[in-house]
């Protein structure tokens, strides 16, 4: 019904119609004409023009009051069928202009007075109907107020959730800028390491061939780990921010992973590393996003929950690598929200290389974040 508001304007219409036809024969009245198929028909006629109350509501009230005022003059019963220019008014006040309001009101009032007023008691007919019509009126502009301060809300509120999708979208994109730079740093390295040994072979190709066939192999190994980073950046780098020259340092890696812990403790936070299995040495674009997420995951606790514990978990398996941060929560602790830019540049990292993240409080207290990340995906052809 709510879908389908004509429907039960028009429920209520046929309710209406025949509730009116039908009560002079409960409540007769001595000064009244006996209800007959005219009754019906200017019942029907007062009455069902509400199914159009929304989208037509003045010419609706008035047919409407048109139709009532015939039905009173041929002396039909006295005082009904008057609730279908009642509800008219209201009608015009919630859907229609307020120019209108005023006129509709004097019609309504008229309209009123003449289905009310017995044999002299014009004033009292006049009194009673003024007070039913203005409550209709004050009511209805109350509603109307009601009704434009919902749909105000409504569309700040589709406002507030298109500049949240916005502020997501910039966020991922700026991550990925951030990966994308980092990655360049990784592709350049193997691209040195490639023009060296390159230089190297060719200078011992004559005096040294197994020198020479032992560069080949390398370059092999490093152009092809090379071609595999800058598929990952081509995939993450979706715009160029022209004219910035913001200078980076080199890109961290899981060797830095002590350091971190270190500056960690040293900001309040008391960290401890467990690392459970042994696995294959990790290319660099994977030691770098693997050492992002437990940075940002760290800095999250920092932020929401200063002063508590955080454990640091790497855990290998045959060809997977699980990264955790646990943390044993505080007082104060508040979790972040599933939209912050922190969740969103660990998942960034995470899917680069075909793995999964999930975050959240722990029934015990606390918060968790575990990303695992697919070994085949961002291994070394070097390790061991």
């Amino acid at each position: 019904m709510r879908d389908r508001p004509t429907l039960l304007d028009g429920a209520v219409a046929l309710a209406l119609t025949f509730g009116s036809w039908l009560w002079p024969l409960v409540e007769p009245h001595p000064l009244d004409r006996a209800p007959d198929g005219w009754a019906l028909f200017l019942c029907a006629l007062v009455n069902m023009p509400l199914t159009f109350r929304r989208r037509l509501p003045v010419a609706m009230l008035v047919v409407s009051c048109a139709a009532a005022f015939v039905y009173h003059r041929l002396g039909f019963h006295y005082g009904a069928n008057s609730m279908g220019p009642l509800l008219g008014l209201y009608s015009v006040v919630v859907h229609g202009s307020r120019r209108a309001a005023l006129p509709a009101g004097v019609l309504v009032l008229a309209e009123w007075v003449h289905a009310n007023m017995l044999p002299k008691q014009i004033w009292g007919s006049l009194w009673y109907s003024l007070v039913v019509v203005s409550w209709t009126v004050l009511f209805a502009a109350g509603m109307r107020t009601l009704k434009l301060r919902n749909a105000e809300l409504a569309d700040l509120a589709g406002l507030l959730r298109r500049e949240k999708a916005v502020a997501a979208r910039q966020a991922a994109t700026e991550e990925r800028v951030r990966i994308a730079r980092e990655l360049h740093d990784v592709v350049a390295h193997h691209m040195s390491v490639v023009s060296v040994q390159a230089g190297l072979g060719r200078y011992v190709l004559r005096s040294d061939p197994d020198t020479a066939l032992d560069t080949l192999d390398t370059i092999a190994r490093t152009s092809g780990e090379a071609l595999a980073e800058m598929r990952r950046l081509l995939s993450v780098l979706r715009i160029e921010r022209d004219g910035d020259a913001e200078p980076y340092t080199s890109a961290p890696s899981l060797a830095d992973l002590e350091g971190l812990l270190r500056r960690m403790s040293a900001a309040g936070v008391r960290t401890e590393l467990e690392v459970r299995g042994r696995g294959p040495e990790l290319s660099p674009g994977m030691s770098l996003s693997v050492y992002r997420v437990l940075q940002e995951a760290l800095t999250n606790v920092i932020k929401h929950a200063p002063g508590a514990r955080a454990w640091v978990t790497l855990e290998y398996t045959a060809d997977t690598l699980t990264a955790s941060v646990r943390n044993s929560g505080s007082p104060g602790a508040r979790p972040p929200g599933p939209d912050g830019h922190g969740l969103i540049g660990m998942g960034e990292r995470v899917r680069l290389y075909q793995g999964s993240l999930s975050a959240g409080p722990l029934r015990q207290g606390g918060f968790l974040v575990r990303a695992q990340f697919r070994l085949a995906a961002g291994t070394s052809c070097e390790g061991g």
